[in-house]
């Protein structure tokens, strides 16, 4: 476990046990000041037992946490002030105006009386609350605004680390973007973790990534880094119009390290969608082209690179940790990945 002040979290093995029954097992990572970290996990894989420990809530069983520095253990009362929770499901009094809540949370936490007002207007500022909600009744807002009226809860206080389960769970996209740029504004001053399920979102928003599964964490790093370590292939979309029989053939011949092709029956212009995934590097798109220049019994009409999407890295990574097979005949792409193409899948034997 690190003690260095730029981290603003630090684990080290941590366990939590309930029984004979591990919550979690050994978990450790680090998370820098400032970061904004995605934490990712099936249900009961043990991210909100791992969150209660940081947060002071819960003891741990064993291990070490300490935030900037400072022990968990020995100190949950201090680490509390230091850290604020929003829950998916924050639990507002409807009856009360936004800034009468607000004015109420502030006496809650021990806010000086003198620094109330600067404290509170500053959290309706940041969170655009100031000119259109401040006098308005929780109960007649809407989930976006009610986010943010929790966001304002959980900066009144100053705190150096903001947890957040589900941010943008049941927004619609204008809300969801707000709060990924307000979010985005503090990135630096405060350090953000997201609980989510919405994978997309956790990508869009986080500089790195926690994924844990069945109590131990299976995968950290950045998006960039864990595409390297968990999807050792590249994809390609190709438009073809065409003899696709022949196309797959020259494949064939052409001893490339393909795992397999994918592809969908003839759309309305007469052109199929197919999705190739490779061993090759990326010089392959470029050899397609190359290859099927100037040939009469087909014509490409696209080559795209995929990335591999969150969801691909989440399902690798946890199927590694469930002990299934990461080898030959996997597909590392789901149908998210390599942009919902769906059909004939062949695989070529040089793979």
């Amino acid at each position: 476990m690190s003690t260095s002040p730029e981290y603003a979290i630090s684990v080290s093995d941590l366990t939590k046990r309930y029984g004979r029954m591990d919550a979690i097992q050994n978990v450790s990572f680090d998370i820098k000041q400032g970061q904004v970290v995605g934490f990712l996990g099936p249900n009961g894989a043990g991210k909100t037992t791992t969150m209660k420990i940081i947060s002071g809530l819960i003891p741990a069983t064993s291990g070490q946490a300490s935030v900037f520095g400072i022990s968990v253990a020995k100190d949950p009362q201090g680490i509390q002030k230091k850290i604020s929770f929003l829950p998916e499901n924050n639990p507002l009094p409807e009856e009360l105006r936004v800034i009468e809540y607000l004015r109420f949370r502030s006496k809650i936490k021990g806010i000086p009386a003198k620094l109330r007002k600067e404290r509170i207007y500053k959290a309706m500022d940041l969170c655009d609350l100031s000119r259109k909600g401040k006098n308005r009744i929780i109960g007649d807002l809407s989930k976006g605004f009610r986010q943010r009226v929790g966001i304002a809860d959980a900066l009144l206080s100053k705190p150096e680390i903001i947890i957040m389960d589900e941010p943008t769970i049941g927004l619609d996209p204008h809300q969801i973007q707000m709060t990924r740029d307000l979010i985005s504004s503090m990135r630096g001053e405060i350090t953000f973790i997201l609980s989510s399920h919405i994978l997309p979102e956790i990508e869009n928003s986080c500089d790195n990534i926690i994924i844990i599964n069945q109590g131990q964490v299976v995968a950290s790093g950045a998006s960039s880094e864990l595409r390297k370590e968990f999807v050792p292939v590249t994809g390609y979309r190709l438009e073809l119009k065409g003899d696709i029989a022949q196309f797959i053939e020259l494949l064939k011949k052409s001893e490339k390290s393909i795992n397999y092709i994918e592809y969908e029956d003839k759309n309305e212009s007469g052109s199929q969608r197919l999705f190739i995934e490779t061993k090759e590097d990326n010089t392959f798109g470029e050899w397609i082209i190359n290859q099927t220049s100037g040939m009469n019994e087909f014509s490409i009409y696209e080559v795209s690179k995929i990335e591999p999407t969150l969801e691909d890295i989440f399902m690798i990574a946890t199927k590694r940790s469930w002990d299934e097979k990461i080898g030959e005949g996997t597909k590392y792409f789901s149908d998210a990945g390599k942009s919902r193409i769906k059909g004939t899948v062949v695989r070529l034997e040089n793979s």
